[in-house]
């Protein structure tokens, strides 16, 4: 089965049914997915902030960040001075770089919804 790895925020699109999520579902079809460890945080962050906005929705926000454990996702460790080395030549955080290492690590292609990037992956 091909592998792929995912970032927040086409995971947060599937997980928080936002507009860009038939995309993300397409894109991903029935690959194994793969992420940075950072990716639960970075998901939490992104559940905790959606709660702030509409602390009406906070239990339907809590139930879909609860469903990142249903998915079959394997999560990595990153080469820390490799990640910091790819921050540092693309000009991208240090965040997203973890996902440029492991996208290249694992010769898989990267999903994401974040322009800038997609663009740093090429």
């Amino acid at each position: 089965m091909a592998v792929k790895v995912v970032d927040a925020s086409a995971l947060a699109a599937l997980l928080f049914d936002e507009t860009e999520a038939a995309q993300v579902a397409d894109l991903l079809g029935d690959s194994a997915l793969a992420a940075p460890a950072l990716l639960e945080y970075e998901l939490g962050n992104t559940c905790w902030k959606k709660c702030r906005r509409h602390p009406d929705a906070v239990p339907s926000f809590t139930r879909a960040l609860g469903m990142l454990g249903d998915m079959t996702l394997s999560l990595h460790d990153v080469d820390v001075a490799r990640v910091l080395r790819i921050a540092v030549e693309r000009g991208v955080t240090y965040y997203d770089a973890s996902y440029l290492w492991l996208a290249e690590t694992l010769h898989a292609p990267l999903i994401s919804l974040d322009a800038k990037l997609i663009q740093a992956m090429r």
